[in-house]
């Protein structure tokens, strides 16, 4: 029988708080954290939902905050907090060691830093480019970082699955993990993707909710009225281990990962299949997975971006899962926006920390529904519920599908 995984430890950098605890008080309060973000001053859309209040240097120190580009340094912080939170003790001069992993999920990482190169050249000044421009901004340094940082010398993964990228690196994490590569690993995903040429390039597709007027209501998943998503930022670090060494260690164990699945749509570059057959097949196979019954699931965080088409989809795959009995559905991102390849995992974090109180936390900016498929949404007020398991899914581009399915600890 393979092995059962347990999540004992959690770190999170995001605009709704840099602990679990602010991060959860936040959820169940419901109000989106969109705003003006001096970073996009001038363009058609010109509000995110910003980190804030984060000092890279006074977290890390100037030499690594210096090295390392905003996602990184995320990262850095959510797995520094994850390793305490998971009671692992301090991290000597051997580092955690051999056995211990490290797997992030980046969608994009920050086109910043690229864009202020590439002004140096256009500019004919290749002498200003910076020797740290690669190392601080490509997608593999925030694993490679951590991994430098607390001293985890064994496998070492960048996943990029679009969207579902944080989903994909727990996915990966729990396999090695099951297979005996590892004994524990750092599992998760960070972005900060709040350039201009991000958002030019989401504003270009249609993908943005072009809202300015009222930034605060612009992000509202499954609503009648949305249209389209808020950029976000930030990072989530989970710690996992085999349920046995984390029982024989006495560890605070916080929820279960008990099913993991992923598959593509085959369908387009960017759209999701209408019909959600894709998203479907993954979240049966998550069930599957993890000898769950679809009546099992207490609720479902849902991708849920606000964009027309993947909320139509998303919908339409869960009423083919779950037919009339679809679970209570909450979608993070009403409150803290889209943080891309991170956004799943936070949402699994949010999964846990929704097992563990016993609540649904409300979607932001909801008042009612539209389409043919019919959700209980969660809103106004989180919502108690007696089942033990929850359903988080991820969902990207390329139809790229990934869902994780955790259960209380």
């Amino acid at each position: 029988m393979p092995a059962e995984i347990a999540v004992t430890g959690l770190g999170l950098v995001t605009p709704a708080g840099h602990t679990p605890e602010e991060n959860w008080a936040a959820l169940c309060r419901g109000d989106s954290l969109a705003a003006r973000d001096p970073e996009l001053t001038g363009l058609p859309v010109d509000f995110s939902c910003q980190v804030t209040g984060f000092d890279p240097v006074a977290e890390l120190g100037r030499p690594l905050a210096r090295r390392a580009d905003r996602f990184i340094q995320f990262a850095l912080v959510a797995a520094r907090r994850a390793v305490v939170d998971a009671e692992l003790g301090a991290v000597g001069d051997g580092g955690l060691g051999e056995r211990v992993g490290v797997v992030l999920g980046v969608g994009s990482n920050s086109l910043s830093s690229y864009v202020t190169e590439f002004g140096h050249l256009g500019a004919n000044r290749p002498e200003r480019v910076s020797p740290l421009a690669l190392p601080r901004s490509v997608p593999s340094m925030a694993a490679g970082e951590v991994a430098i940082d607390l001293g985890a010398r064994g496998p070492n993964f960048t996943t990029a699955s679009a969207c579902a990228s944080g989903t994909t690196a727990l996915g990966v994490a729990r396999d090695l993990l099951r297979s005996g590569t590892c004994d524990l690993v750092l599992a998760g995903g960070s972005e900060s993707a709040r350039s201009r040429m991000t958002a030019t390039c989401f504003t270009r597709m249609r993908a943005l909710s072009r809202r300015r007027e009222e930034p605060e209501l612009a992000s509202r998943p499954f609503d009648a009225r949305r249209d389209g998503f808020v950029l976000g930022e930030g990072a989530a670090v989970l710690v996992l281990e085999r349920l046995t060494d984390a029982r024989a260690r006495r560890a605070r164990v916080l929820a279960v990962l008990r099913g993991y699945a992923a598959g593509a749509d085959a369908h387009h570059p960017v759209a999701p299949h209408p019909h959600g057959e894709g998203a479907a097949r993954a979240i049966t196979a998550a069930l599957h997975d993890a000898d769950c019954r679809p009546a099992d699931v207490g609720h479902v965080n849902a991708h849920g971006t606000g964009t027309p088409l993947n909320d139509a989809a998303e919908a339409a795959a869960l009423t083919r899962v779950f037919g009339d009995g679809v679970p209570p559905v909450t979608a993070a991102k009403g409150v803290i926006g889209h943080a891309l390849g991170a956004s799943g995992a936070i949402q699994a974090a949010y999964t846990v920390l929704a097992l563990r109180h016993g609540l649904v936390p409300p979607v932001a900016n909801f008042q009612g529904q539209d389409g043919d498929h019919k959700l209980d949404i969660v809103a106004g007020r989180p919502r108690p519920t007696a089942l033990g398991a929850g359903l988080s899914c991820s969902f990207g581009f390329g139809g790229q599908n990934a869902v994780l399915l955790f259960t209380a600890g």
